[in-house]
């Protein structure tokens, strides 16, 4: 979901007026993420539609601030700890890193089932290359999210039919983006603290930099950032070489370790594809590299149990569940030299991604921070010389 302008929605009452009516009366938030899905969603049937505003409509209407929360007695200690520091958590991105926070995560809202999303995968059985769907804001995203298992998996089976490998998985949270002052989920309290934190910084970083039919970047700069971000966060909060800053440190040498390892696979399978052979062949050939890579990651991992990847080998693998983990770990070394290029501070690392992508816009993303990178090298050296 994304942030669009209002301004052909509302004709007859400025914007504060119109939510403030909208506050007011449950049924005007159901037309107007009706109207703002199905200019989202377009060429989705109209059944998809309402069901995801009716549930995002549900999940808006149960919010009551974090604050008022808190102040119930009967609330867990660790529930009131975890809320606790998900407000210290906003405050950090928008006064530290100065990101768009608005009044995301400020409000807690209750979901009734375990998962919020589902989320659908697809790519070509002999091409590295995700199935994607167009939206009319947002443009082509490799996964489609449905609040319905049961209609996820009739598009998977749709999938499976047209001859692609599919991907079934579950989501934790999204973000509107900054149109909608997103909750904290209930169900998200389920995760320690530092990935909670790290939920938090990932879904306040998209409201703040989004490219519209980019989805590798949005995701793996997002995860890049909520990182970097928590183990700066903890840091803080608790101390150089305390326990939760050093979680989150080995927990950003695991996403980068697996991140490479990922682009190992993702290169071996590109250039089997592309290999003039038979797609029988190729089908053969690409099981063995599956179970190759399985047992090179095992072995390197072998001493390290608590590794945040360690269930890999553990899964059926394909192309589409291949296409996750490129989507959302592709590069992310690449952001990491970014870090270093801007004198270690995050909050500089940021500015720089969202102006090297706006002096490129419409061009792609990855290569506009390899040329900053490359202009800043060529600068560096200059001024030593």
């Amino acid at each position: 979901m994304l942030r669009i302008p209002v301004r052909n929605l509302l004709t007859q009452v400025s914007l504060f007026e119109y939510l403030t009516q909208l506050r007011r009366n449950p049924y005007s938030w159901l037309i107007l993420l009706s109207t703002l899905m199905g200019s989202m969603v377009s060429g989705c049937s109209p059944i998809y539609v309402l069901r995801a505003a009716y549930e995002e409509g549900k999940i808006l209407w149960r919010r009551e601030p974090i604050a008022d929360f808190i102040q119930n007695p009967a609330v867990a200690q660790d529930t009131h700890e975890k809320l606790r520091l998900v407000l210290a958590v906003r405050e950090y991105a928008r006064d530290v890193l100065k990101l768009r926070v608005g009044g995301s995560y400020s409000s807690y809202s209750y979901v009734d089932r375990p998962d919020l999303t589902y989320i659908v995968v697809a790519a070509p059985k002999t091409e590295l290359r995700p199935y994607t769907w167009w939206f009319l804001i947002v443009g082509s995203v490799p996964y489609k999210g449905y609040f319905s298992k049961e209609e996820a998996q009739a598009e998977i089976e749709r999938l499976k039919a047209e001859g692609y490998d599919t991907n079934l998985r579950t989501s934790a949270a999204f973000s509107t983006l900054g149109w909608f002052d997103d909750p904290l989920l209930s169900h998200l309290l389920r995760y320690d603290k530092v990935l909670l934190s790290e939920i938090v910084f990932h879904e306040l970083f998209h409201n703040t930099l989004y490219l519209k039919g980019a989805s590798a970047f949005n995701e793996s700069s997002a995860n890049f950032v909520d990182h970097r971000k928590a183990i700066d966060f903890f840091r803080d909060r608790f101390g150089e070489g305390s326990a939760e800053h050093r979680y989150a440190l080995q927990l950003w040498d695991d996403e980068r370790e697996f991140g490479a390892f990922i682009a190992e696979v993702a290169g071996t399978l590109t250039e089997l594809y592309g290999r003039d052979i038979s797609r029988e062949e190729k089908l053969r050939l690409r099981e063995e590299v599956f179970a190759r890579s399985k047992a090179e990651w095992d072995q390197r991992i072998a001493d390290r149990p608590s590794h945040r990847f360690h269930r890999f080998s553990q899964q059926p693998l394909n192309n589409a569940i291949l296409m996750h983990y490129v989507v959302y770990l592709k590069d992310l070394d690449l952001f990491e030299s970014l870090y270093e290029a801007s004198g270690h501070s995050l909050a500089r690392t940021i500015e720089t991604v969202r102006k090297a992508v706006a002096v490129d816009k419409g061009g792609e993303p990855f290569e506009a921070l390899r040329a900053w990178l490359d202009k800043s090298g060529s600068n560096q050296a200059a001024a030593l010389h």
